[in-house]
């Protein structure tokens, strides 16, 4: 086989955007080795409803063993006829001595192809929801833990209002919570066998196809889909355009953590782990080069988006020049999807947060991050629409003079009347101003705990 040319597989950067259980998952000879099961499944259905004999089941499940291929004979076999599949069934045919009469029997490629891809979908698909659960619990843990931490909240890239770390990691939990059932529903719709024949009328084989069919699905434990599917490439690109949805969530997750590591905020920060490298000139660097990665995956990921939902669009009932970018896009955005989650819950477990960083950046303002609540007390005396103008114009003079928004206040011969010393005390209470965020964070963490268990 030839050397390995992307850094999905590539030896010296395959770890950083790929995992090796996932990478093993569509590796050429796990590939072969679906064809080959989908195969034997095809030939077990057949004799199950007395299309071929039960006598020729054996003699081709015993040849249909990826191990006794030889990668290089069938590529240059592909190469040669430019065809994906015949090479195998060849093989097969020969392996399987007088069985081989009866592989591949009334089925098209396209049967075996998609059918196997689903068997590797079905392998991928555990793999992610296991990260993706893993990711969960481990946020889990984070968000009761700072339920109470104040942080500022930013909006437009400015402080807001006070929030809590323990919010914004609920906020994250909920979108994933949400994606982890839409993978789950994508199961139903794509687990699915493919079994049409050579244009998804299964006249081949006769008056047994439904049967045939219904055991071939039994044989893979998988669904039956109502039609073919071979033009019908809905359940793929649903599947994809969820891993582009769980991706932007994660893509998101891996930005905040990112900015918030910045210099001048410092507030959140990777695992500050012996042997990370954050720069090859500058010592003191913290580079966060594993958040880093997972954003860069996840463009990738969103990126085969509409790759693979314009493969949707194909000529009548079988359309190779739409149908083969999916051998392309399916894999890697698998691939792409396990390292990020995989990334992403190890930095998760590990996060360096910073509470007093956290608290003193909600003194950056001098006091304008309680502008929101100084108006709304303020609103009770004047209305809210005065009160809004007359803080905006206190807000502004402090800004101006440089001092802290409550001592504006106490100067502004407008306001201050009616806001009395101690109410200005309990106004400075940032902790006092937090809303629902920490009880929005415990109930997160207890949604996703019951979801983790019930997986």
């Amino acid at each position: 086989m030839p050397s390995v040319s992307t850094s999905l597989d590539c030896g010296l950067f395959g770890d950083l955007f790929g995992t090796e259980r996932m990478r093993a998952v569509f590796d050429s000879r796990a590939l072969l080795q679906a064809w080959l099961d989908v195969e034997v499944a095809l030939a077990e259905a057949e004799a199950d409803a007395g299309v071929i004999p039960a006598a020729a089941v054996e003699g081709i499940r015993a040849a249909a063993r990826a191990e006794r291929f030889d990668l290089d004979e069938l590529r240059e076999g592909i190469r040669r006829s430019q065809h994906p599949l015949v090479p195998t069934i060849e093989g097969l045919s020969e392996a399987a001595g007088t069985a081989g009469r009866y592989v591949h029997w009334g089925a098209t490629t396209q049967d075996i192809m998609d059918t196997a891809t689903v068997l590797q979908i079905r392998a991928s698909l555990d793999l992610v929801e296991r990260a993706l659960a893993e990711l969960i619990e481990a946020l889990a843990e984070q968000a009761p833990h700072h339920a109470r931490t104040s942080m500022p909240g930013r909006t437009h890239g400015q402080h807001a209002v006070p929030t809590t770390f323990g919010l914004v990691v609920g906020v994250w939990l909920d979108e994933l919570g949400r994606t982890q059932a839409r993978l789950a529903e994508c199961r139903g719709r794509v687990l699915v066998v493919q079994l049409g024949g050579a244009a998804g009328t299964l006249a081949s084989l006769g008056s047994r196809g439904r049967v045939v069919r219904e055991a071939f699905a039994r044989h893979l434990e998988l669904g039956l889909p109502p039609t073919p599917w071979h033009s019908a490439r809905d359940g793929a690109a649903e599947l994809v355009s969820t891993l582009g949805i769980l991706a932007g969530t994660l893509e998101k997750i891996a930005l905040r953590i990112i900015r918030l590591q910045a210099t001048e905020i410092a507030e959140v920060g990777e695992p500050d782990e012996l042997g990370n490298v954050g720069s090859s000139t500058m010592p003191q660097k913290r580079n966060p080069m594993m958040s880093e990665y997972v954003a860069a995956s996840c463009k990738l990921i969103r990126g085969l988006v509409p790759v693979m939902q314009s493969a949707m669009v194909g000529e009548h009932e079988r359309d190779m020049a739409s149908w083969a970018t999916e051998w392309l896009i399916i894999p890697r955005a698998f691939v792409l999807t396990d390292a990020a989650l995989s990334h992403l819950a190890e930095i998760v477990r590990g996060l360096d947060v910073d509470e007093r960083r956290m608290a003193a950046n909600l003194e950056l303002t001098n006091g304008g991050i309680l502008a929101e609540r100084v108006m709304l007390a303020l609103a009770d005396h004047v209305g809210r629409l005065r009160a809004h103008h007359l803080i905006a114009e206190v807000a502004r003079d402090a800004e101006r003079r440089g001092i802290h928004l409550l001592t504006a206040i106490c100067d502004s011969p407008e306001v201050a009347p009616f806001l009395t010393k101690l109410d200005l005390d309990k106004l400075r209470e940032l902790g006092s101003y937090l809303g629902e965020a920490p009880e929005l964070a415990h109930a997160a963490a207890e949604r996703a705990a019951s979801q983790v268990r019930v997986k």
